[in-house]
């Protein structure tokens, strides 16, 4: 169990990340290819990244130096996810490059003695060797995580959207209570129920930085070093697409049709016209045209930020999911 100790001060400096962290979700999509759990929810990826691996020939480099440095175990080397990340891939890379020696040698060190790592890990405290690695971690990303990052973000401005309505509901203890299923505020501890080591830490005023993570599956993931600053990777929601013709929602259809019914039910967590569109099955200028009828309805809210158009439910539109079987994720 990881259990975070909050001050009332760290309370006031609880944060939500406002872009997708690229090396986290670097080091949460390799532990998508080790495992067969959450599958079906990125089944999509999967196809499109062994495909893209197999035709780039980055097949051979991720078996051979991505997977062993990120293994799906209970411990990675921290240096490989800096907090540099949250301003963007180069940032983070040129943080991986600069990171001091004996914190490399140290985690490298670490990750052989509990999870083991090839031979040539020694040498990542050279130049040559690093930089190899940040080639790597480049071509990865643009390869398998690039190709995917409009819906990265839009599911990210949804999760900011879900956050941003159960603060204004239930407060921070709201938020707190509602990351994870693993996760729990028990006043002023945050627990960890199914983290796989035993820790403490200690926030001591530092806050704690929460980033939603597309590729996190299940299991919340922190940093190992508690002296580093305190971030806190948990999985978005993920529902799998209900078949068009499903039994538990024919009253629904009946009254709003088939595309609204699958646009009410993307709004319950949140969701830009885009990922709507998806998730109904047609186009995005078809989506637009519902969203309307839902909004004039009084069913969802809708909210420009940037260029993209969000939209999530009204207490009247949860109420009628509700109704109907489905579980409001608000």
């Amino acid at each position: 169990m990881l259990r975070f100790h909050f001050t009332p001060e760290d309370l006031t400096r609880l944060r939500i990340a406002t872009a997708p962290h690229p090396l986290w979700e670097i080091a949460a999509s390799l532990h998508r290819f080790q495992t067969h759990e959450g599958r079906w929810a990125y089944a999509p990826w999967y196809r499109t990244a062994r495909s893209a691996l197999s035709t780039t020939g980055l097949d051979r480099a991720v078996r051979t130096v991505l997977l062993p440095l990120f293994p799906r175990a209970s411990y990675f080397p921290d240096f490989l996810t800096p907090a540099d990340g949250a301003a963007g891939l180069d940032a983070g890379l040129e943080s991986i490059l600069a990171a001091p020696d004996r914190q490399v040698a140290r985690e490298v060190t670490k990750l052989r003695e509990i999870v083991g790592a090839p031979a040539w890990t020694r040498k990542l405290t050279d130049g040559p060797m690093r930089e190899q690695l940040v080639r790597a971690l480049r071509a990865y990303h643009h390869a398998v995580i690039t190709p995917f990052e409009e819906r990265i973000h839009e599911r990210l401005h949804a999760e900011r959207t879900r956050q941003t309505r159960t603060l204004c509901g239930t407060g921070i203890e709201g938020v707190l209570n509602t990351l994870a299923p693993s996760i729990r505020w028990r006043p002023p501890v945050l627990e960890l129920g199914n983290y796989p080591t035993e820790c403490d830490i200690h926030l001591n005023g530092r806050g704690l930085l929460l980033i939603p993570s597309y590729f996190c599956w299940n299991t919340p993931v922190s940093l190992a070093d508690p002296d580093l600053p305190p971030v806190l990777l948990y999985p978005l929601h993920h529902s799998p697409a209900a078949p068009q013709g499903a039994d538990g929602h024919l009253p629904l259809h009946a009254l709003l049709g088939i595309t609204r019914t699958g646009i009410l039910r993307a709004a319950a967590t949140g969701a830009t016209t885009t990922e709507a569109a998806r998730h109904a099955g047609v186009t995005p200028t078809t989506a637009s045209h519902h969203t309307t009828v839902l909004r004039d309805a009084g069913l969802i809210t809708s909210h420009r930020h940037a260029n993209t158009m969000l939209h999530a439910l009204t207490p009247l539109g949860a109420s009628l999911l509700q109704q109907n079987g489905t579980r409001s994720l608000l």
